[in-house]
């Protein structure tokens, strides 16, 4: 399976591809940061982030995208520009018909190093562990698209069984049945 993180930001939106299946090995395909100019019209710096997905989807031919679910901030600026962001990225995937997956940050965090609550260099470290990288990848931006890429790898199998179970109920397929169990704990 081969995803692209996109860790959405107006100044810097941070992009990573890993490739790699659960339980297995993972290999980063690339990584980088797509930059605006803080100082652009909001205009520009959206089409500059669109380019830019543009670009990496059009380079590494992602099956999925992995995108940072915007929470909710203090700085309602900063979460404007990010949820803005994320959109533009949502949006370029969805146009080419990639599955996009969004992931809360303390998902993205606790499956990448066990804790919901760490900190970003935390976060690169691991990232620079799982993927046998010489050193963490610069900036932050760039170590947590690569994270937002690694847990939707080692989730997505659980995350579409669950799918397919609540589609399944939902179309009115019966449930499997259960064996029943003896007041013993034995099969009847």
């Amino acid at each position: 399976m081969r995803v692209l993180g996109v860790d959405p930001g107006l100044t810097r939106c941070g992009i990573g591809v890993v490739e790699g299946v659960a339980g297995r090995p993972l290999t980063m395909i690339g990584v980088g940061v797509v930059r605006t100019p803080a100082d652009a019209d909001l205009g520009r710096r959206l089409v500059a982030v669109e380019q830019g997905v543009e670009q990496w989807l059009d380079e590494h031919r992602p099956e999925f995208v992995a995108v940072e679910r915007v929470f909710s901030q203090h700085n309602v600026r900063t979460v404007m520009g990010t949820a803005q962001a994320s959109a533009v990225a949502i949006l370029c995937a969805s146009r080419r018909g990639i599955p996009v997956a969004l992931h809360t940050p303390s998902e993205v965090k606790a499956a990448v190093t066990g804790s919901g609550r760490a900190d970003k260099a935390q976060v690169g470290a691991m990232v620079t562990r799982l993927l046998r990288l010489a050193a963490p990848p610069k900036p932050a931006d760039a170590a947590d698209a690569l994270a937002l890429a690694i847990c939707h790898i080692w989730r997505a199998p659980a995350q579409n069984r669950l799918q397919q179970a609540v589609a399944r109920h939902a179309a009115g397929a019966p449930m499997t049945p259960m064996t029943p169990m003896t007041p013993k704990g034995r099969t009847a």
